[in-house]
C-alpha cells in the first residue's frame, strides 16, 4: 500500500497549547530539542547481529556533558513525578542516542539508576501537532496511559516498552509458548482501534507487543509507538493495519485462527469499550476534537481522497461537506462508536421429507 514517504510537520496552534495547559501537558524545560543537535562526536549502533540500528550514540563537548546530562535527568523526574525531584537523587544518564530515520528525528535517553542498574528511556522530539493529538487520543481511547510533555517546539515521550512488531512476527511467533489465537485476537483489536482512530502507518516496526506471562498462558497487547499519521493520509486502508504487507504474518494466522463471525465479535468487543472511554472523557475528548476540528493536519486533497472513502464505507453523504480532518475524525468516530453489535448467523434448519407410504 502507498504511503507518504515524507509528512510535514504541523505547527501546535494556541488553542492546542491551550488544551493542554489546561491538561497539565505543558511544562518549562530545561533544555530543548536543538541544543540536543550540536553534539561533539557520534558513533553508529549495532544491534547483537552486527545491523546498523540507523541510531547513533552521541557526546557533546565535555565542557557541556555534565550540564547536558543533569538537564535530562530533571526532564525525566518532571515526567514521571510531575517535579518531585527526589526521584532523581540516584539517577544518571548513561547514553543519549539520535535516530537517523523518520519524520521526528527522535533522541533517546538512557536513564540508570545507580543503585540498582536499572534503566528506563524517555524520547526528546520535534513537536508536532499530529504526532500530540494521536498521542493524546491514545491516552483517551485506547487501554494504555502514555506521559508526554510539550514546551514551545519540544516534545517529551515516555517510553513504550514491548517487543518492535516486526522482530515479534519474524522471531517470537517462533517460539514454543506463542498462542495464536490470542496473539490474533489482540491484533483484531488493535487494527479496530486503529481505525476508530484514523490512526495511520501501523506497519511492523511502528508498534510493538507488550508479552505478559499469566498463570497457564502469555497475553499479547499491541501498542503504537508511532503517531505522526493521524489524520493524514487519503485513503480508509491506510488506518487498517491488516492491509500493510508488513503485517501479513499476523494476518495470515487471524484467518486461520479465527472465523469471521468471531472477529467482528472482537471488534465489537474493542468499540463498546472505546465508548465508555469516551464517555467517562467526554467533555476532554469533546474539547480536544473541537481544537482539532479548526486545525490543518494534512493536504486537502488527502482529505478530499478521505472524505470520499468514508461516505462509502459508511453509506452516506457528510463527510464531503466536512472541511478539516478533525471534523471528520469526530464524525467517523460518532459513527463507529454507535455501530451495533453484529448480528449472529442463524441457525441452520433441515427439513425432512415427509414420508407417504
Amino acid at each position: 500500500m502507498d504511503i507518504s514517504k515524507k509528512k510535514p510537520a504541523f505547527p501546535i496552534a494556541e488553542t492546542l497549547r491551550s488544551y493542554l495547559h489546561q491538561y497539565d501537558r505543558t511544562a518549562a524545560l530545561p533544555i530543548k530539542y536543538e541544543d540536543l543537535l550540536n553534539w561533539h562526536d557520534a558513533a553508529a549502533i549495532f544491534d547483537a547481529k552486527g545491523n546498523d540500528t540507523l541510531w547513533e550514540a552521541v557526546r557533546y563537548h565535555p565542557s557541556f556533558q555534565d550540564e547536558i546530562e543533569a538537564a535530562l535527568t530533571y526532564i525525566y523526574g518532571l515526567l514521571k513525578t510531575g517535579g518531585n525531584m527526589k526521584v532523581i537523587e540516584h539517577l544518571r544518564v548513561s547514553r543519549i542516542d539520535y535516530c537517523l530515520f523518520g519524520n521526528s528525528k527522535p533522541f533517546r535517553i538512557r536513564i540508570i539508576n545507580s543503585l540498582n542498574d536499572n534503566h528506563d528511556y524517555f524520547y526528546i522530539k520535534k513537536a508536532d501537532a499530529t504526532r500530540v493529538y494521536g498521542l493524546e487520543f491514545e491516552h483517551l481511547l485506547s487501554p494504555n496511559r502514555l506521559e508526554f510533555l510539550v514546551d514551545e517546539n519540544t516534545l517529551i515521550e515516555q517510553h513504550i516498552p514491548g517487543i518492535p512488531g516486526d522482530a515479534f512476527l519474524d522471531y517470537y511467533i517462533q517460539t514454543p509458548n506463542f498462542l495464536k489465537s490470542y496473539a490474533a485476537k489482540e491484533f483484531v483489536k488493535f487494527n479496530e482501534r486503529c481505525f476508530v482512530m484514523l490512526l495511520g502507518d501501523m506497519r511492523s516496526y511502528n508498534y510493538v507487543v507488550d508479552v505478559t506471562p499469566d498463570f497457564d498462558k502469555e497475553q499479547y497487547r499491541v501498542r503504537a509507538i508511532d503517531f505522526d499519521q493521524l489524520c493524514y493520509e487519503g485513503r480508509k486502508n491506510n488506518y487498517l493495519p491488516q492491509f500493510y504487507k508488513e503485517n501479513f504474518k499476523i494476518v495470515e494466522f487471524c484467518m486461520e485462527m479465527l472465523p469471521p463471525i468471531t472477529v467482528e465479535q472482537y471488534k465489537f468487543e474493542e468499540r463498546t469499550l472505546m465508548k465508555r472511554r469516551y464517555v467517562m472523557e467526554h467533555e476532554r475528548i469533546n474539547l480536544l476534537l473541537e481544537v482539532m476540528g479548526n486545525d490543518r493536519l494534512s493536504l486537502d486533497e488527502k482529505r478530499q481522497s478521505l472524505s470520499k472513502d468514508l461516505d462509502a464505507y459508511h453509506q452516506t453523504t457528510k463527510f464531503s461537506s466536512l472541511s478539516s480532518m478533525g471534523k471528520i475524525l469526530k464524525l467517523h468516530m460518532e459513527l463507529m462508536l454507535d455501530k451495533p453489535e453484529p448480528r449472529k448467523p442463524s441457525a441452520k434448519v433441515t427439513y425432512r421429507k415427509k414420508n407417504t407410504k
